[in-house]
C-alpha cells in the first residue's frame, strides 16, 4: 500500500486552466499508481479550463460545487458526487458558474512517455 497524506500533496498547473489550484493526490512518485494518477482540482467562482482535448480519457468526479461542462454545444452541470468520464480527444470546456468553489477528483492515466 502507498499512502500520500493531503498536508504532502504538491500543487500542479494544468495548461490551459484558470482560476484554479490543482493538487497531485497520487502519481508521479516512488511506489505509486502505475496506471495512473488522481489529482484534486479547487475551482474558485469564474474558474475553468478549455476548451480542449487530451488523447487519453480522464473521470472527474465532483466532490462539493458544481461545474458546467461542455462538449460539442451540449452543456451538463455537475453536481456533489456526480461524476462524468471524458473520452480521448473529445473536446471539452468546464467553467464554475456558481458562487461557491467547485471541488472535483480527477482521474488521468499517465501519458506513454511518463510510465
Amino acid at each position: 500500500m502507498h499512502v500520500k497524506r493531503f498536508d504532502d500533496a504538491q500543487p500542479y498547473d494544468a495548461p490551459n486552466h484558470w482560476g484554479v489550484t490543482g493538487l497531485r493526490l497520487q502519481g508521479f512518485e516512488e511506489g505509486g499508481p502505475t496506471n495512473q494518477w488522481v489529482g484534486l482540482s479547487q475551482f474558485l467562482p469564474g474558474g475553468g479550463a478549455g476548451p480542449d482535448s487530451t488523447p487519453f480519457e480522464k473521470v472527474y468526479v465532483v466532490l462539493d460545487g458544481e461545474m458546467t461542462v461542455t462538449i460539442d454545444g451540449t452543456e451538463t452541470v455537475l453536481r456533489k458526487f456526480d461524476s462524468a468520464t471524458i473520452p480521448p480527444n473529445e473536446i471539452r470546456h468546464l467553467e464554475n458558474r456558481s458562487n461557491l468553489v467547485c471541488t472535483m477528483l480527477v482521474v488521468i492515466p499517465y501519458p506513454p512517455e511518463a510510465k
